[in-house]
């Protein structure tokens, strides 16, 4: 019987899933107390604890395209342990630092590092899930049921790390901040020297163990991707699901106010549970439905969780009285919950589909970078709105960019992304018709 990983694949998900749950409690440990720390340790305003965010923010995300082609080149070791070793000197950074500037840089340090890895490991995970695939259609002769998404055990793995790294946070920081920094740093340190004696010497490449296509050589090659208009276009369409998860940090939290932090603590909790007891289910979901199917749903479930909180409110019942006050935070994070289990991994596995014979490094990066992007200017417009129009408008936003990722995300897929029941259209010109006459899949 042949096994589901084909005996060359280089690298198990058994190692790449606990480094991701472990990358994540180092991370979740340390950044939601950052603007606590600023503000009160250091006595920075919030402009400065602003910038600081935003800084972090856009150097791990606004990188990551970078971040993916310095995998693609230097292979996926050796960028991993580079961003162990960036992040943890951030941390330390941080835990030394008294004043703004080298706060900053530290920040920014922790961004950067996770530039290095996180394109790295996703690129990883989607060379095993391309070979996954791959030998359970060689082995059925196509018409096998597709292989458990790879994707959603990374996801749910990083989701066990974003709760518990909070609760370890918490507990460390009654020794005071730089313990717990200094935590992190040594955490991420541990990894990169077991990863760096347990990651394969030969877990060099991103792409599918066949050779590469005759256009990946040089800087052209690695930026590849960025000739691909309807990657562009997917990974644009695609980057609304980051900026809508986002609002659990952004929207909401304002949304409740100031009264509202026991509140917003619940709520966290909440999304992490429903993340940690469906990803499994929903992804298993996703995979019946088929890619279009599932974006289509996801994209209209979180426009819905908008919905609910602009017609139910937050403290207060504005459609049907007699419902509790809670009823338009918990619509909203439930349906935003399960919206983003069904979008995330059925996005992620469309990229090695667009990558084909490429390195997936540079793909999964700009991928992110998309989403950093979707953040950092989403973010500003539904501000602005929020300040002029009141946070009506800015919700409204958010649910037209929803439905506008629901409607025409469906038509960017890959060519070869077709349901598991159907077959497969014929490949597409390169040539990007318009988007009125694109129809990849019904």
């Amino acid at each position: 019987m042949t096994p589901s990983f084909p005996p060359r694949t280089p690298t198990s998900v058994s190692l790449l899933l606990p480094t991701q749950l472990v990358f994540n409690i180092g991370f979740y440990a340390v950044v939601p107390f950052l603007a606590l720390v600023m503000s009160e340790d250091l006595g920075l305003g919030a402009a400065a604890v602003g910038l600081v965010l935003g800084a972090r923010t856009f150097s791990q995300q606004g990188m990551f395209l970078l971040g993916g082609v310095i995998a693609d080149r230097w292979g996926p070791r050796r960028s991993i342990l580079t961003g162990c070793a960036i992040r943890a000197a951030g941390y330390f950074g941080l835990a030394a630092s008294d004043s703004f500037w080298p706060f900053l840089l530290s920040a920014v340090l922790t961004g950067v590092g996770g530039a290095f890895f996180s394109p790295a490991i996703e690129g990883l995970v989607g060379t095993l899930d391309r070979a996954r695939t791959s030998a359970t259609t060689t082995d059925s002769g196509g018409q096998g049921t597709p292989p458990r998404n790879v994707f959603a055990w990374l996801v749910l793995f990083g989701e066990v790390g974003a709760v518990a790294g909070p609760l370890i946070g918490l507990g460390l920081l009654s020794f005071g901040f730089p313990v717990v920094a200094v935590s992190a740093g040594g955490l991420f340190l541990i990894v990169g020297m077991a990863l760096w004696l347990l990651l394969p010497h030969h877990a060099g490449s991103t792409g599918n163990g066949a050779d590469p296509e005759p256009d990946n050589s040089g800087i052209r090659g690695a930026f590849a991707c960025l000739e691909d208009r309807r990657f562009i276009l997917f990974a644009a369409l695609f980057g609304v699901n980051l900026l809508a998860y986002n609002q659990l940090y952004f929207a909401l939290p304002l949304e409740l106010g100031r009264g509202g932090a026991g509140t917003l603590a619940i709520l966290f909790a909440v999304a992490s549970a429903l993340t940690i007891a469906l990803q499994l289910p929903m992804s298993a979901l996703a995979t019946r439905l088929g890619p279009a199917a599932a974006l289509r749903a996801g994209f209209t479930c979180i426009a819905a969780g908008f919905a609910a909180i602009v017609l139910l409110g937050s403290a207060g019942l504005h459609l049907v009285p007699g419902l509790p006050v809670l009823t338009g935070p918990v619509a909203l994070v439930t349906l935003l919950s399960l919206g983003h289990m069904l979008v995330g991994p059925a996005g992620l596995q469309q990229v090695h589909r667009f990558a084909g014979h490429r390195p997936l490094g540079a793909y999964y990066g700009l991928l992110a970078s998309c989403g950093g992007i979707a953040v950092l200017i989403g973010n500003g417009l539904t501000g602005v709105l929020r300040d002029t129009l009141g946070s009506t408008s800015s919700w409204v936003l958010l649910i037209l960019l929803a439905l506008v990722s629901a409607t025409l995300l469906p038509r960017f897929l890959p060519a070869t992304s077709v349901h598991p029941g159907r077959p497969a259209r014929p490949v597409l010109p390169s040539v990007l018709p318009s988007v009125t006459d694109q129809k990849v899949q019904s």
